[in-house]
C-alpha cells in the first residue's frame, strides 16, 4: 500500500472541517464560540499541552485542540499574521477602553476613591 493512500475503512476528516471561517480575522472551532487564537495562545505563549488546553476549555475536544495546532503548523505564516492582528486588536481595544471608560467603571472608581477617603 502506498504511504499516501488512506485505507477505505479509516475515517478521514479534512482539517478545515474543524473550523468556522467567519471572516479572515475570526476563525472559530466548530460547535463552539472559541476562536483558534484562544487555543493557540495557550499552546504557543502559555506552553500548555493539548491535554491541558482541553481540560481548561471543556467545550472543545482534545481532537479539536490537536486540529487547531495542526492547522497552525500547516499554515504558520497565515496563522502567525492572524495571531499578530488579534494581539494588536486587543491592545487597541484596551487602550480605547482606558481612554473612554464606560460610565459604570468611572462610577466604581469614584466610589472607591470616596471609601478610601473615609478610612
Amino acid at each position: 500500500m502506498n504511504s499516501q493512500t488512506i485505507p477505505q475503512n479509516i475515517p478521514h476528516k479534512d482539517i478545515a472541517e474543524y473550523f468556522n471561517f467567519l471572516s479572515p480575522g475570526d476563525i472559530r472551532l466548530k460547535n463552539s464560540r472559541i476562536g483558534i487564537e484562544t487555543i493557540l495562545y495557550e499552546y504557543i505563549d502559555g506552553g500548555r499541552s493539548p491535554e491541558e488546553i482541553a481540560q481548561i476549555y471543556q467545550s472543545v475536544s482534545l481532537e479539536q485542540v490537536y486540529a487547531t495546532i495542526l492547522y497552525y503548523l500547516q499554515n504558520k505564516e497565515i496563522v502567525s499574521n492572524y495571531m499578530k492582528n488579534w494581539i494588536e486588536h486587543g491592545h487597541k481595544m484596551r487602550e480605547q477602553q482606558r481612554l473612554n471608560p464606560p460610565p459604570v467603571s468611572e462610577k466604581l472608581r469614584q466610589l472607591r476613591k470616596e471609601r478610601q477617603g473615609k478610612i
